[in-house]
């Protein structure tokens, strides 16, 4: 298993490009004092959706192991595609795939010299495929051809380079069996049929070295692979649940990485000796969780570890790369992070990124010192008015610190500074997850609305991972409760610094961030001016028992969080926080968005609480995406609802309005209830549509 950059999910291991920052991004430098106020709202110049919610011009750019090719994401006839160019001609470069539908996303090169993998799934509904390209025929095949299974890559491996571990659920959907597929001929051999396990862990020669199972209170048990079977080795306890994992190993196979909190507060990250079962500290910070780790693209040793907490802070263990590190900051303000490396480590791909810009990304000689810029991902921006991202401090009413990024439109910051010299409608941002986080960095929906005269904050509230167990945990089953408090306490805070007033509020957000927007409208209905819900569950109940087979060991980890389906007292706790129990409550105006195929929260969470305000004669807009799932890929479709909220916002708290003109074209966009409340522009662009 290679791990060119490992991050606590591990979600980028074999297809996508992670990595870190720099420790001294910044968000732009104050204006000084003798210098010209910027215009009002009215007179800043409009950026137009297109340009924040299109297509990227490219993306996602990455170098083949072998140095011989790059690779990026690119736009064929408006949907994202794979290209591939020689490393020593960026500029020839081809389209090596062929999705005409929702685009690609995850892609990654092998260790084969000219075989390139990638995800797809049919309309959203997350049953991956993984598929190979031949780089050098142009064939595409289908590696997983299971329909209703759900694959994912398991692991690559410098010595085992024509084969790629996979994880797929197609005999049993609840369990992942493993298997070794051969990238040239597709065939499949069988590893460990699984019944039992959540996970696996495996060294670089494909053995399966861990197994993991959750356990009765949501905590997580290892289990160390022996020639006589399995032995339960690590146990991590509920506690410590989501700040504790096995990261992977080292090439030897004798070191094993752990992000363990276990006896302390922060995730840390160590190096265990298999053999003598030593664990050495590799890095800790008693501010955030160890959140991203570079490592030899070779042995796989440590080279340098992050943490983030009010922005990603890198610390060395390499004085080579610390010393290129710092080279690479001449490329100009933002936060510098390796995208990807190869084998050899002499080049890398370098990425810059900023709040108020685009991404850029960069080649990086390290034998000659020579950066070239390879791409800009969204060219179109620059010259335009983008804001600078401000990071604070919020303290929550009951002594918790609340990290928080906020973007405050130019003509309500005359100085840049992020004190507002007047106030402004505002939209509260709410993150998904729950067990995720706010960062500083690009937004487009905090670019869209400062552009169009709101403030927008964003809160890492109670549950939010990344600052540590004790914060995590307090969110255990605060939903609707503590965790929605310290979303009040933000716009409190918010009010009291004259960033806006009391009445200017909005809510928003996707997944846990559009339950927040129900919880918001329905149990605190008149803190907000309205809400705006993508995807949100507006009922615990029926969200627990939908959720999709293969979370079924989870379940005990949202029983412990969330609340207990299984028992008559965690039923009603489930009950007494669903929105929908709380709908007779709702006063201001509403505007869902769902995708039909979603698997986490599907179509029947927005469904019901629509008729359930129909039934009670409560305006509610209800946009529905026939081909999407959690969330929007499509371009056409991300467009289109972008347009139907910012005539929606525009209506709520009177900020400035782009017409909706084109923006609905291709869309898959329906309108299953609110045709008679939507903005007058909406419904003619429907109708000129229709």
């Amino acid at each position: 298993m290679r791990l060119r950059t490992m991050v606590v999910s591990l979600a980028c291991l074999g297809l996508m490009a992670c990595g870190g920052g720099s420790d001294d991004a910044t968000t732009g430098t104050a204006a000084d004092d003798g210098a010209a106020a910027p215009p009002p709202a009215a007179e800043v110049a409009l950026i137009e959706r297109t340009v924040l919610f299109g297509n990227p011009e490219r993306a996602s750019g990455q170098i083949s192991p072998d140095g011989r090719w790059l690779g990026y994401l690119a736009p064929v006839d408006g949907v994202l595609n794979v290209w591939v160019a020689p490393a020593d001609n960026p500029g020839d470069a081809r389209a090596v795939t062929s999705d005409t539908l929702r685009g690609i996303r995850m892609f990654g090169f092998t260790h084969a010299t000219d075989q390139l993998v990638y995800l797809q799934d049919e309309g959203g509904d997350e049953n991956f495929h993984l598929f190979v390209v031949d780089l050098a025929s142009g064939e595409e095949r289908n590696l997983t051809p299971f329909p209703g299974a759900r694959a994912m890559p398991a692991g690559t491996s410098r010595h085992h380079p024509d084969e790629v571990l996979v994880s797929v659920n197609n005999r049993n959907p609840q369990f992942f069996d493993l298997h070794r597929v051969d990238l040239r001929t597709g065939e499949m051999t069988l590893v460990y049929e699984n019944d039992e396990f959540a996970g696996f862990v495996t060294d670089g020669d494909f053995n399966v070295r861990f197994a993991s199972r959750a356990t009765a209170d949501g905590g997580m048990q290892y289990y160390r692979a022996t020639d006589e079977g399995w032995v339960e080795d690590i146990r991590v306890d509920q506690v410590d649940a989501m700040t504790t994992s096995l990261a992977g190993f080292d090439d030897s196979g004798r070191t094993l990485y752990l992000l363990d909190s276990r006896d302390r507060d922060t995730s840390a990250l160590f190096a265990l000796d298999t053999d003598s079962g030593e664990a050495r500290l590799v890095h800790a910070d008693d501010r955030a969780d160890v959140s991203g780790v570079q490592l030899h693209p070779v042995t796989g040793e440590v080279q340098a570890a992050s943490v983030n907490y009010r922005r990603v802070e890198w610390s060395f263990m390499d004085a080579d790369m610390q010393r290129d590190m710092e080279r690479l900051r001449s490329l100009g303000d933002g936060q510098i992070s390796i995208a990807s490396r190869t084998s050899d480590d002499r080049r890398w791909v370098v990425l810059l990124t900023r709040a108020d810009a685009s991404a850029r990304y960069y080649l990086f000689d390290r034998d000659s010192g020579e950066t070239t810029e390879w791409f800009d991902t969204r060219p179109a921006l620059a010259g335009l008015p983008l804001q600078p991202m401000h990071d604070v401090v919020i303290r929550s009413r009951d002594g918790l610190d609340l990290v928080s990024y906020y973007t405050l439109p130019r003509g309500a910051d005359p100085a840049g500074t992020g004190r507002a010299a007047t106030p402004s409608p505002m939209v509260l941002f709410v993150h998904g997850g729950p067990w995720a986080r706010d960062s500083y960095g690009f937004h487009s929906y905090h670019q869209l609305f400062a552009n169009r005269g709101y403030a927008v904050l964003s809160v890492n509230f109670r549950g939010s991972t990344g600052f540590g167990k004790s914060f995590v945990n307090a969110g255990d089953l605060q939903w609707g409760r503590a965790m929605h408090d310290d979303l009040i306490d933000a716009v409190e805070w918010a009010i009291e610094e004259g960033i806006t007033t009391r009445e200017q509020v909005a809510i928003m957000g996707g997944s846990y961030g559009g339950y927040a927007t129900l919880a918001g409208l329905t149990m605190t209905p008149e803190v907000f001016a309205c809400g705006v819900d993508i995807v949100g569950p507006s009922n615990l109940v029926t969200l627990l028992e939908s959720i999709p087979p293969y979370w079924a060991p989870m379940r005990a980890m949202f029983a412990s969080r969330v609340g207990d389906l299984d028992t008559e007292e965690g039923r009603a706790l489930l009950v007494e926080r669903s929105p929908l129990t709380h709908v007779d409550n709702i006063q201001r105006p509403l505007l869902i968005g769902q995708g039909a195929n979603d698997p986490r929260v599907v179509q029947a969470e927005s469904d019901q609480i629509v008729e359930a305000m129909q039934a009670r004669d409560i305006p509610v807009i209800y946009a529905l995406y026939p081909d999407e799932g959690h969330g929007f890929a499509r371009p056409a479709n991300s467009l289109s609802f972008t347009a139907i909220t910012e005539a929606f916002l525009g209506e709520c708290l009177g900020g400035r309005v782009q017409p909706v003109g084109d923006d609905f074209q291709g869309a898959s966009l329906q309108i299953p209830a609110g045709l008679d409340v939507l903005p007058a522009d909406v419904r003619t662009a429907l109708e000129a549509r229709d």
